[in-house]
């Protein structure tokens, strides 16, 4: 297996060295050549540079989302259609995704921003030309599946939290959950008129947290029992009207 790994790192190494152009991130190859397999175009090495940093990437896109800003005419509504599907309030509001307000090739359909080689957010080579093949920052793609599966990256989550139980402050246990701080359903009853980068952070690291699952069935408890009385208050005010 050595041997194998050796022989497939050379070819590799060879091939992105011949692909590279004179300006590339210097982080993103550090950590190319870094891991056990090294990625054979740059393309692959920023890729596996985001895969590795899903919290930097969530960080990332919620920034160019601001950069952007909401666009004229939007509003978060589970009606919309994205891409064919009807969407929810569980799915993280996506404008750019929505046909009416997307900016087409060359921009990001998650932030709006304009996509340069190799998934990169920023023009580091100067030609000013976004890409017109490509619809998704490299980092983007990694804070959607972020978003919307955050059980993907459990231990980048567990990491960041010291392995700490955030409900707690006990020892995190194998069978530890991902939770929303704010339920997401609050979020689309106590929070829908915000502007959408601010909408982000409840689906990105500052509203995502890792308890274990003793705490979790509690705090599920007192959501379902919040939602209960939510609606026996409404139908004991739709009786008295």
């Amino acid at each position: 297996m050595s041997a194998w790994r050796d022989s497939r790192n050379e070819r590799s190494l060879a091939r992105l060295r011949r692909a590279l152009p004179a300006v590339f991130p210097g982080g993103v190859l550090a950590q190319a050549l870094a891991r056990p397999l090294i990625p054979p175009t740059p393309r692959r090495a920023v890729e596996g540079y985001w895969r590795a940093h899903p919290l930097r990437a969530d960080r990332l896109a919620r920034a160019l989302a601001r950069l952007s800003g909401t666009p004229e005419g939007w509003a978060w509504t589970p009606d919309a259609f994205t891409e064919g599907r009807r969407a929810s309030f569980r799915a993280p509001p996506a404008p750019y995704r929505e046909p009416a307000f997307a900016r087409g090739p060359g921009h990001c359909c998650v932030c709006g921003q304009p996509v340069f080689r190799f998934g990169w957010h920023r023009d580091l080579w100067g030609d000013g030309k976004p890409n017109r093949r490509a619809t998704w920052h490299s980092a983007c793609v990694v804070a959607w599946q972020l978003w919307c599966d955050p059980s993907g990256h459990v231990q980048a989550l567990k990491r960041a939290q010291g392995r700490r139980c955030a409900e707690s402050g006990r020892r995190l246990l194998r069978s530890a959950e991902i939770d929303h701080r704010v339920p997401l359903f609050r979020v689309w009853r106590e929070h829908r008129d915000a502007s959408w980068p601010e909408l982000l952070g409840f689906w990105g690291r500052p509203n995502l947290q890792v308890i274990n699952k003793d705490a979790h069935l509690r705090k599920c408890a007192g959501e379902a029992s919040f939602r209960a009385d939510e609606r026996a208050r409404a139908a004991n005010g739709a009786l008295a009207a």
